[in-house]
């Protein structure tokens, strides 16, 4: 069996008694960096094996996997940090599996997305999330899309193309916005308001470093 494990997004008190269980129990975990992961498995004393499976993953390693669950193996399947399958490769194994007739099961946890939308103060019966904007090509569109909703739109956005999004999305029309950085960690911050004064909070930071997740309502929501 697969189990496709939720893992702390920060802070390390918020990983779940059943996760914890599943880690000890498996034959294998895979993990996007096996330096991350080791640090939990330190913390709460797993010493079940570690064997990195990313982006980067190709064919032969998704089909290494695959004939290791039907050999009988038990794995488990983590990121760096959250619930997998969200904005990562996960879905590519899930298919090759389906196609052998074996299944995943998912072992909640912690998501930056869920955390995010939790304290936004926006009414969110109804979002849409985005992933990461493109980094090149295509952005405009992307933006564009964003700002099309009727109801708030979740991205997320690393700490070096932060300003420069926010700044290209604000040339387009003002809005309200929630942006959090390290959520769950040490330095957890929420910046709330209109875009252009989020802007403005930000530049006035000596770093803008850590994981960023954005919401923006747009002004034509119902």
């Amino acid at each position: 069996m697969l189990y496709v494990v939720g893992t702390p997004i920060g802070n390390l008190g918020d990983i779940s008694e059943r996760a914890l269980e599943t880690l000890k129990e498996v034959d294998l975990i895979l993990c996007e960096d096996t330096r991350i992961t080791r640090k939990i498995c330190g913390r709460f004393g797993i010493d079940t094996p570690l064997e990195s499976f990313h982006h980067h993953s190709g064919e032969d390693e998704i089909q290494e996997v695959v004939k290791k669950l039907l050999k009988g193996k038990d794995i488990a399947l983590v990121t760096d940090g959250g619930t997998p399958g969200i904005a990562d490769p996960v879905g590519k194994l899930i298919e090759k599996m389906k196609e052998v007739g074996l299944e995943a099961s998912p072992i909640p946890g912690p998501s930056a997305i869920i955390a995010a939308a939790s304290v936004s103060g926006f009414y969110m019966n109804e979002f849409t999330f985005l992933g990461f904007p493109p980094k090149k090509r295509k952005r405009n569109k992307f933006f564009e899309k964003a700002l099309s909703y009727d109801h708030p739109v979740i991205f997320y956005e690393s700490p070096y193309r932060i300003l420069k999004t926010l700044k290209e999305l604000s040339d387009k029309k003002s809005f309200e916005i929630v942006v959090c950085r390290e959520l769950t960690k040490v330095h957890e911050k929420i910046y709330r308001g209109m875009v252009k004064e989020v802007i403005a909070a930000l530049e006035e930071e000596k770093h803008t470093k850590g994981e960023f997740t954005v919401i923006i309502k747009t002004n034509h929501e119902k």
